[in-house]
């Protein structure tokens, strides 16, 4: 101030001058006086801040429930979950997942030490159940859901049959009492298992045609058959869907297209549809009058045979029958291999054998019950690499009416699919966002031109690992991959990293012993969350986005909390007696 009370410098002078500090110097001298304060809280003043801290492209708009940009600078610093405020040691090995009620008042986790331990998620969080799965002949859990009710608790795990082969099985435990309902075998064990709606639940089977073909059934289940009935099931078949070139399906998910005219955040500004227009993950609609083009990848070429003649009201079946009168008569050159030929063969029996594809998904009535079933799956090798969609119809939600499913017509042998994602690599982890309107997908990708010829040699994996994300609603990819995490082990060794989405974040484990978390509007990457060993699952609270859990391989659990939430906690505890008596008395003295 001058001697006449106005101020030495005017406004716009102190604005140029704020802007070479940094947040927290801008924060120091807006204490100064009423006049720095005000500048101190410029909102164009902290709109600069905002882009250089978090370099963040100024194209990316404000986000849409942001008040103010001191207040969205605020957000991201103060409720990202990156404090540790607790570590739960109580298993003795890898932790392999962590999963919350829709309460949010516990959660489970499961482990390569074959328990499924349930959790009290009060201040201080507490053991409050755990399950030993070995009498069951289980070698690990793996995986656990709650159903929507909080009622149920789904728990998938790698079961021992005969001759030490390994495969699946799910359990089924009541949130009552702890007591355990049913037993259901699944197989592949990495299908996982998912619910459906309260009591129905999904599973997997395998069955072997030849060498690299296969045939993967999906089933619903009652939750409720009782222990010794795990060998003849309440259930109903699903889908049945042939699998080529040694691939099969797996990570089972269920999306609620009724939630999408209601989505938490959408994600389509300028920038990420830019993106989406020269995404390298080609989206196939397996409804279009063109399906067989669509569907075709389009990086790896034919096997080096002579095409069948394309000759008008020829059928697939009618096709078929000259493939192998073409063999026999030696007109197909050159040879083909064994596993060309089992290939061919199978392409062109599905082609005869399959069940047409339902209406485009994108018709879908915002208003329905229709669910889509989501599972990773491929065409061309046996690492999961394209992501199958199949809508559920309301009816087909309840495993009443005949064991095998709808009646069937002698030459729909097998399920379409609805669409297809190419991710052109390996996908290790999917996560819906909480309004199921959006799919995240870690996958590690392929080199881009390469091309297999051997579906049991995929192709190498990059040790980076991309987060894609997909709009359920326009089946598009809505944003530019997510980069920072990274994996190591090589293809035959990959296993899933299970991540979870929140309201405003993303969040994933990795394989360099770190968790991370991006927020989901400015696609950055805003904590890196440290352990001794792989993080193989991250975990939202569905009520607190501002608390995260991490499992990892180091056979512990962490708690993280966010510094505004930490601060809030700790202004809570009251403080002990003692230490205030002895405060007064020092102050007497």
């Amino acid at each position: 101030m001058d001697a006449g009370g106005g101020p030495l410098l005017p406004d716009s002078v102190l604005y140029e001058i704020f802007l070479y500090l940094d947040h927290v110097d801008v924060l120091s001298v807006g204490l100064v006086c009423q006049q720095w304060h005000a500048v101190a809280r410029d909102e164009f003043l902290w709109k600069e801040l905002f882009y250089r801290y978090y370099r963040i492209s100024r194209e990316v708009p404000r986000h849409p429930a942001a008040i103010s940009w001191y207040d969205e600078f605020q957000r991201l610093y103060d409720t990202i979950p990156c404090v540790e405020v607790q570590a739960l040691k109580e298993h003795n090995d890898q932790v392999l997942h962590l999963s919350f009620s829709h309460s949010g008042c516990l959660f489970a986790s499961c482990s390569k030490d074959c328990t499924v331990k349930i959790w009290s998620n009060e201040l201080d969080i507490s053991l409050q159940h755990s399950s030993n799965m070995r009498p069951y002949n289980w070698s690990y859990t793996q995986f656990s859901q709650f159903n929507s009710d909080d009622s149920l608790l789904l728990v998938s795990g790698v079961f021992v049959g005969p001759h030490n082969s390994s495969s699946g099985e799910i359990a089924v435990i009541s949130m009552e009492n702890f007591a355990l309902l049913s037993r259901v075998r699944n197989k592949p064990y990495d299908v996982f298992g998912c619910w459906l709606n309260e009591t129905n639940l999904i599973s997997g089977n395998l069955h072997r045609i030849g060498r690299i073909t296969s045939c993967s059934v999906l089933w619903l289940n009652n939750a409720f058959q009782g222990i010794e009935s795990e060998n003849v099931n309440v259930v109903k078949r699903l889908f049945k869907i042939q699998n080529l070139n040694a691939s099969t399906i797996r990570t089972v998910m269920v999306a609620d297209c009724s939630r999408y005219d209601s989505p938490d955040l959408l994600l389509d500004y300028e920038e990420q549809l830019a993106a989406s227009t020269t995404s390298t993950c080609p989206v196939f609609d397996l409804g279009s009058d063109s399906e067989e083009e669509e569907a075709k990848p389009k990086q790896t070429p034919e096997p080096a045979v002579q095409e069948l003649p394309d000759e008008g009201g020829v059928t697939a079946e009618d096709g078929l029958q000259q493939f192998f009168d073409d063999i026999m008569e030696g007109r197909v050159r050159p040879a083909m291999t064994e596993t060309e030929l089992e290939t061919k063969v199978a392409e062109l029996f599905v082609r005869s054998r399959t069940k047409p594809p339902e209406l485009n998904l994108l018709s879908t009535d915002s208003n329905s019950k229709t669910k889509y079933l989501i599972f990773t799956t491929g065409c061309l090798t046996y690492s999961p690499h394209q992501i199958g969609i199949k809508r559920i119809l309301p009816h087909q939600m309840t495993t009443a009416g005949p064991v095998l499913g709808e009646e069937r017509r002698s030459d729909e042998f097998f399920d379409s699919l609805d669409h297809v994602i190419d991710i052109h690599g390996h996908i290790i982890g999917m996560g819906l966002s909480p309004d199921h309107r959006y799919l995240y997908v870690n996958s590690r990708a392929w080199p881009r031109d390469c091309v297999i010829s051997d579906p049991m040699q995929p192709p190498p994996i990059a040790e980076e690992i991309d987060l894609h994300v997909f709009d359920l609603k326009t089946m598009k990819e809505v944003k530019r991959a997510l980069r920072a995490h990274r994996a190591y082990t090589p293809n035959e060794e990959c296993f899933f990293i299970f991540l979870d989405v929140s309201r405003d974040f993303v969040a994933s484990g990795a394989e360099d012993r770190h968790g991370y978390i991006w927020d989901r509007h400015y696609n950055i990457c805003l904590a890196k969350l440290q352990h001794d060993n792989v993080v193989n699952s991250v975990a939202f609270s569905p009520v607190e986005q501002e608390l995260l859990l991490t499992a990892s391989d180091d056979t512990t659990i962490k708690v993280w909390r966010s510094p505004r939430a930490v601060r809030i906690q700790q202004a809570r505890k009251p403080r002990p007696r003692k230490l205030l008596f002895s405060w007064l008395m020092n102050q007497k003295s």
